[in-house]
């Protein structure tokens, strides 16, 4: 619990620096105040130059548009029944005989563990724990690329990886992305950019998934546009008066809090 103005101030400007941008909502739910103390903080910090506010109330970082990398082990945690719901959502468009593809990140991860029952499934991944979180499942083959392994998203990277993934065809892979703009999907490491981008062009469909704390956010290094993208699964739709979602209204959007895993499709431009 929170003891006093300063230090909960502090907590939420290292929350802001972690996530980005924070909701009145999660500002009581985290740091055990009201929604009168949360808007008086936020106040305090955006006269202090630290935030700047948002529509709805919240707010986001004001340091930079830019967004640290998160250890895996650091960030799995973090919205996890949120990744779990999109996770599910996710394996529930995999079919028997698919090829499918899984980057790194934390929703892959999930969305691998929800394959673990499924039967003649091949899953191509250069994420090293995915791989050995389906090692023990006989019915589902698994290609692990080669590279250098990146040990904050145990990625594997590099020419090594990119050689084997020139030699595959896949149906439909699944990319975690670290930040979803306008500009479109983003990521903290070169290598994993590039890995991402050759995963794209082997593959028939391809399917960012990403919980609502991405949104708005970009990190260093772009990945793709939205236009080149199949679908996108997140766990709620974006209001769609902001700039990412009037964006992603033009790509397919499978969202875990509708009643059906139907989707929504806008008119691609």
């Amino acid at each position: 619990m929170t003891r006093n103005k300063s230090e909960r101030q502090e907590q939420v400007l290292a929350y802001l620096e972690r996530y980005g941008s924070i909701t009145l909502q999660e500002m009581t739910d985290n740091f055990d105040c009201s929604e009168a103390t949360a808007r008086r903080d936020l106040d305090d910090l955006e006269k202090a130059g630290k935030v700047i506010r948002t529509m709805g109330g919240g707010a986001k970082y004001a340091a930079s548009g830019l967004i640290r990398e998160v250890p895996f082990r650091e960030k799995q945690h973090a919205s996890y029944r949120e990744k779990e719901a999109i996770a599910n959502l996710a394996a529930s468009l995999v079919e028997e005989g698919d090829v499918i593809g899984l980057t790194g990140g934390t929703t892959t991860f999930l969305i691998a563990k929800a394959l673990k029952k499924r039967r003649n499934i091949t899953v191509v991944t250069n994420a090293v724990n995915i791989a050995m979180e389906l090692a023990d499942c006989e019915d589902l083959q698994i290609v692990l690329t080669g590279g250098v392994l990146r040990n904050r998203s145990f990625e594997l990277c590099g020419p090594l990886a990119e050689q084997t993934v020139k030699a595959l065809n896949i149906h439909k892979m699944f990319m975690g992305v670290d930040g979803v703009t306008g500009q479109g999907v983003s990521t903290y490491s070169e290598l994993e950019a590039n890995i991402a981008n050759l995963l794209i062009q082997r593959s028939k469909l391809t399917i960012a998934v990403f919980d609502h704390t991405k949104v708005g956010k970009s990190s260093l290094f772009h990945v793709a546009g939205l236009q080149e993208l199949h679908a996108c699964i997140t766990d709620k739709r974006p209001d769609e008066t902001s700039e990412e979602g009037a964006a992603l209204a033009g790509v397919k959007l499978y969202a875990a809090e509708d009643d059906s895993d139907s989707g929504r499709e806008g008119d691609r431009t």
